[in-house]
């Protein structure tokens, strides 16, 4: 069908690709943007969006069958799982803009040509979709992650799901075993234990969470284990084909507890969520000549590659895995390409949350880390159980933990609890903007109020001893 020129082709539709299209077509670029699968990326369509709305679900569920701790009556508190699975379905029209083919219109009426399919390249310029040939002067690659297989005896034999077939099943299993504790195998355990179903966490590594803050991950580790969820650290899995009566997993103990056998596990269903590859697909980059590593495509600080023309943005180029972190990445991507004037991608401040009930959220370096790095710090910390908006609630776990230097910079800050997501925020920006400890305690918040234990626990940090200095 020929072959059309645009100032910029961007490869993937998702945060990254559909923030750095809309970017470049308000520099008044001509855009042409392709995507393989559905416009939206793995965020909307498979992940965060999907499993948040799952999330906020099952806690209406727990907390209606909790209730009788707050004197309330609520005699019907079940779940109908066809009815769920629909309201996913519209958050996802809606967060989307339509159908897909509105979502699509959409976008190719504000001037942005939409190409579904896959991308190939032919030259360091020219790229293929299907039988059309787009000509770019300027490329930016965004096409994101997949879920990665693990390397697990027997796990193709018996079979699985991964966050793409969780999000949308069509019946909920009875037992469940989740392969891996990292934030996404811990949000799918609750969320799934909360509707009622069986589930056990399989964990290689000796601790679950790995990046949080030890402190608050064990306290909210207990705390889903007090719902039920079953969490088995320092095991290597083996799994057998489907029997008449689910899966077979076999469990043996590494590190210190080498060669220890546990109970096998036998669920009707198996998870995998133990980690993401980067999504190079059919794109053979070696035409154009674009380097890559194991992570994905290699970049330098402005987020080009090693080919000038030819830029990266989000999850494809192997850092920060978060939908946040891809749209600021795209946008900044777009102006470089187009401005001449590249600039570095600032990542010194990224917070990101676990969102289980409650929320881990976390913005710089954990204690772990500062001891590691031999770095001088103090630390604050104020539990919920002590606030007085928290006993009114009824929502006391877990606490607001700040380090901060003996000058009073914040060197990072974790919160375990109800609405962690929404109360970091302050402290993202008290980090961003270097807004000292004191200054954090001396401000006047509403009472009763939850963000009041950030300035709680800035003020106990100031009357802390140094515990935690290493000098």
């Amino acid at each position: 069908m020929g072959r059309k020129a645009y100032d910029l082709i961007v490869v993937g539709a998702g945060a990254a690709g559909s923030t750095a299209a809309e970017t470049a077509l308000k520099m008044g670029a001509t855009v042409a943007l392709i995507e393989r699968d559905k416009l939206g990326g793995t965020c909307l369509n498979y992940g965060c969006d999907p499993t948040k709305t799952l999330l906020y679900t099952a806690r209406l569920l727990h907390d209606a069958q909790g209730s009788g701790k707050y004197g309330l009556r609520i005699h019907e508190a079940e779940a109908d799982w066809r009815a769920v699975t629909a309201h996913v379905r519209e958050v996802i029209r809606e967060i989307r803009g339509g159908t897909p083919e509105e979502a699509l219109q959409a976008l190719q009426s504000k001037g942005i040509d939409v190409l579904m399919g896959e991308a190939r390249f032919v030259s360091p310029h020219d790229v293929e979709v299907g039988d059309r040939t787009l000509t770019g002067r300027y490329i930016i690659i965004a096409t994101g992650t997949d879920a990665s297989v693990p390397d697990v005896e027997g796990l193709e034999q018996a079979g699985f799901i991964t966050n793409i077939e969780a999000v949308s099943l069509s019946s909920l299993p009875r037992t469940l075993a989740v392969l891996g504790a990292g934030p996404i195998g811990v949000e799918f355990a609750q969320m799934f234990s909360r509707f009622g179903v069986d589930v056990t966490v399989v964990h290689r590594g000796d601790v679950p969470l790995p990046t949080e803050d030890r402190e608050l991950a064990e306290m909210l580790c207990d705390s889903l284990e007090g719902e039920g969820i079953k969490i088995k650290t320092g095991v290597e899995p083996k799994c057998l084909p489907a029997a008449e009566k689910g899966k077979r997993i076999n469990l043996e103990s590494t590190g210190e507890g080498e060669g220890t056998r546990h109970k096998p596990l036998v669920v009707d269903e198996i998870l995998v969520s133990i980690g993401r590859k980067p999504a190079l697909g059919a794109l053979q980059l070696d035409a154009a000549g674009v380097e890559t590593n194991s992570d994905g495509i290699k970049v330098d600080a402005t987020l080009r590659t090693n080919v000038p023309h030819i830029w990266a943005a989000g999850d494809i180029t192997g850092g920060y895995q978060f939908t946040h972190v891809a749209s600021a990445q795209g946008k900044l991507v777009a102006t470089n390409a187009l401005s001449g004037d590249p600039q570095p991608f600032d990542s010194s401040v990224i917070p990101w949350v676990t969102f289980t009930d409650p929320e881990l959220a976390h913005v710089g370096q954990t204690e772990q880390e500062l001891q590691k790095l031999g770095v001088a710090y103090r630390a604050g910390r104020m539990p919920f159980a002590d606030l007085d908006r928290a006993r009114a609630d009824g929502q006391t776990q877990g606490m607001v933990k700040l380090l901060a230097s003996p000058g009073g910079k914040l060197l990072g800050a974790h919160i375990l609890g109800a609405g962690a997501g929404e109360l970091i925020a302050p402290l993202v920006l008290a980090m961003k903007a270097s807004i000292p400890i004191e200054q954090m305690a001396e401000t006047i918040l509403p009472y009763p109020t939850r963000a009041e234990a950030v300035r709680w626990a800035a003020e106990r940090l100031l009357d802390a001893e140094n515990i935690g200095i290493k000098e």
